[in-house]
């Protein structure tokens, strides 16, 4: 499997969202299947068949997150170089050159994404437009509106 690319603090929620599903959640839906299981008939037990969907919900994300954090590629932004360029955990400041707002986003991993803290994804179309770009480029990204550019003004790596 390719290795993921995760910022310092990426991993660290992975690693609190892991470590709750494991203290928290599995303890807790295996007390709920053994309470419904206490009811009786299994065949229509509707509590019995909701606990076993959460914990094969539970059970899928424990595989899928320790499967993320074994290939983790984990990148502490403030220790990069990257000569001004804008790369995978930098935060870059650019401007909409249609309606002149100015935006704040750091690239970051897939599961770190939030637009609303101003992370967006390495995989995101304006992620990667702006990947490998320097202070003063023009970055183009195909939006659902249309054309959208944006002009780097500041790239950061903190």
């Amino acid at each position: 499997m390719n290795q993921i690319p995760i910022t310092i603090r990426g991993a660290e929620l992975l690693k609190q969202e892991l470590q709750h599903l494991r203290a928290v959640e599995r303890p807790s839906v295996i007390q709920a299947i053994a309470e419904a299981r206490a009811q009786g008939d299994l065949s229509e037990n509707a509590e019995y068949d909701a606990a076993k969907e959460k914990q094969s919900f539970i059970e899928g994300r424990i595989a899928e997150i320790e499967a993320k954090l074994s290939n983790a590629m984990i990148i502490d932004p403030a220790t990069l170089n990257a000569d001004g360029r804008c790369v995978f955990g930098a935060t870059v400041e650019v401007e909409d050159m249609d309606s002149g707002d100015v935006h704040t986003y750091q690239i970051v991993g897939d599961d770190e994404a939030d637009i609303k803290l101003g992370k967006i994804s390495v995989s995101s179309p304006i992620a990667r437009a702006l990947i490998g770009r320097t202070a003063g480029d023009v970055a183009e990204v195909m939006a659902p509106s249309g054309i959208r550019s944006y002009e780097v003004l500041d790239v950061k790596y903190i």
